[in-house]
């Protein structure tokens, strides 16, 4: 811990860091808290073994942020493992809870969530209003081909996410907009505070797309974490698109939101697949991405009801 505060100090031009305790984190991220010169502020760096290129998503941060995204400002980003072990970025700190159940149910959180499905609508306009031509790298995503190529690599049958595709591929809407797409946007990876959305977290997975992708991924039942509500657990279709709809200007198909609910349930549910082969195979022996694997009859079971109406 000395050795990477010192290095910290170094990289910001900061007399001392204090306090360096590292967080929770994701598989691609080490999450540290520290106080530089009195400062409160965030440390992301990067694991081994995960090849994204970080500065995309420094460049993504800095442009959702200047365009009024709820957000942490960049204070510092390098892809030079040489500074602090790793590529990294510095961000400032944003106060609030991020573990869905206690945003879902603890009375902290009670006005929150009474207005959480409308600022969700909101930001996502914004971020689908960035202005993202001086971020070089953003790779233009075809999330269906993306998905049938991964499901395809598993070698397993899996006949009811088949259903799903060709079910896709017979209702699949025409594209009318390509613009910057968060592309992970739901609880777990939001900062909600007593006022509701404090910040929006973990643009890893940013890239260029339909900007309805993020609606739809915001609504696939797993991220409810139980809830009734369809909109992120917190809210309904109707309040999701209203908001967006006057903070964009724009009018929205709640039928092509829902066709991309539809496909975001199959990701997920192939994704489940990917972490149990992870387990499996040995790459990475782990209990979590086993009892992962078990999530992907749920999935099954979400595709039908989905596929029959019954969302």
């Amino acid at each position: 811990m000395t050795e990477l505060a010192d290095a910290l100090a170094d990289a910001l031009g900061a007399s001392r860091v204090d306090h360096l305790t590292r967080l929770s984190g994701g598989a691609s991220r080490e999450t540290f808290r520290f106080e530089a010169d009195g400062r409160p502020l965030i440390l992301q760096r990067q694991r081994a073994g995960d090849v994204r290129d970080m500065g995309v998503e420094a460049a993504v941060v800095r442009a959702a942020h200047a365009n009024g995204v709820p957000s942490a400002e960049l204070v510092a980003s390098s892809t030079e493992p040489s500074e602090i072990g790793s590529a990294y970025m510095v961000l400032s700190l944003v106060e609030g809870e991020t573990i869905a159940r206690k945003i879902l149910r603890d009375e902290p959180f009670a006005h929150a969530r009474s207005v959480l499905a409308g600022q969700f609508g909101t930001a996502l306009a914004r971020i689908h209003a960035t202005d993202v031509s001086a971020v070089d790298g953003l790779q233009e995503q075809d999330q269906v081909a993306m998905y049938r190529a991964t499901l395809d690599s598993f070698g397993h049958p899996h006949p009811a996410f088949e259903l799903a595709f060709r079910w896709l591929d017979a209702h699949r809407p025409a594209s009318t907009r390509r613009t910057l797409v968060h592309g992970d946007f739901r609880l777990g990876n939001v900062m909600v505070d007593q006022h509701g959305l404090a910040a929006v977290l973990d643009w890893e997975l940013a890239h260029i797309g339909d900007p309805m992708e993020d609606l739809g991924w915001l609504c696939v039942k797993a991220w409810r974490f139980g809830s009734a509500l369809p909109a992120g657990g917190v809210g309904t279709y109707e309040q999701l698109i209203a908001a967006y709809e006057e903070a964009s200007g724009l009018t929205l198909d709640p039928d092509v939101v829902r066709w991309w609910e539809v496909l975001g349930t199959l990701k997920w549910g192939i994704m489940c697949i990917g972490q149990a082969t992870a387990h499996t195979s040995g790459v990475a022996r782990s209990h979590e991405l086993a009892a992962i694997g078990r999530r992907v009859c749920e999935n099954e079971h979400d595709l039908f009801l989905a596929l029959e109406g019954r969302w």
